[in-house]
């Protein structure tokens, strides 16, 4: 049976993944709700306009966009589908993503309500990450007592300490 850990680890990266992948797929299309799409494409003008650098830099509220929604599918993607290491990167990228977006919202002056989401799956984002770099937690050595009451090692323990000498 899987440790709680696991499971933990595993809801919350399908969780977060198809969060992303929703997310990102909005920025990306008006096909599941045009009306979410076209609030995207506003704000992420008004991010555009409050950072002049950017515009410098030659990126556009188009490129930004999309190149956001972007990477929220992808490591999505990855966060629901694929095991072990990538997820963690996936987990990390989102996480600053995340970040950022808290920035341009925080840039721009908008209210809380517009960046609640925000923050509570990246404290999710967090949470899953820290989990996951936990190591897994090992059963206590089972000590067998003796005869005369003492604690003796458990056996693969024995054999390695009979070959060793004692030094006092």
């Amino acid at each position: 049976m899987a440790s709680p850990r696991t499971i933990t680890i595993v809801a919350l990266s399908v969780a977060l993944g198809l969060f992303f992948v929703f997310m990102g797929t909005i920025k990306l299309t008006p096909r599941l709700s045009r009306d979410a799409y076209n609030e995207m494409k506003r704000a992420y003008k008004s991010y555009v306009r409050a950072l002049p650098m950017l515009k410098k830099m030659g990126v556009s509220s188009i490129l930004l966009r999309k190149s956001i929604g972007s990477l929220e599918v992808a490591c999505g993607i990855v966060m629901t589908l694929v095991p072990g290491r990538p997820k963690d990167v996936a987990n990390f990228l989102l996480l600053l993503l995340v970040l950022a977006v808290l920035f341009f919202h925080q840039l721009v002056g908008d209210p809380l309500k517009r960046y609640a989401h925000a923050l509570v799956f990246g404290i999710l984002l967090t949470c899953r990450l820290l989990i996951a770099r936990q190591p897994e937690e090992q059963p206590p050595d089972k000590r067998v007592l003796s005869v005369n009451g003492d604690e003796q090692p458990p056996a693969h323990e024995a054999a390695a300490e009979k070959g060793k000498m004692k030094v006092s």
